[in-house]
């Protein structure tokens, strides 16, 4: 059995369009007068695996921003990853990408 449609459609656009639509929710996390700035590195070194280097550059992104976008991905993973941030005691909020 064969399936067959209609219309043409490139692979790549159609790949690219899903994962657009996947990951539509981003979370943020918030400077805060609490936590020091190696406990914020520590954090996103040991929750999200990420490199010394990024999850310093992402710190200092909180600090003097006020706030970095750490995570992209559905609004599952947001949730979780949110809910285990708060866990470690940072401020974080997810929010749709625009």
């Amino acid at each position: 059995m064969s399936i067959t449609c209609a219309v043409d459609v490139e692979p790549d656009i159609v790949v690219d369009e899903l994962t657009a639509v996947g990951e539509p929710w981003k979370v943020i996390v918030w400077n805060d007068p609490v936590n020091l700035m190696s406990y914020v590195t520590y954090v996103f070194r040991s929750y999200f695996g990420f490199s010394s280097s990024i999850a310093h550059k992402l710190m200092l992104q909180v600090h003097h921003e006020g706030k970095a976008v750490v995570a992209n991905g559905s609004k599952e993973e947001a949730e979780r990853h949110v809910a285990a941030l708060h866990g470690f005691g940072l401020w974080a909020t997810y929010e749709q990408n625009q």
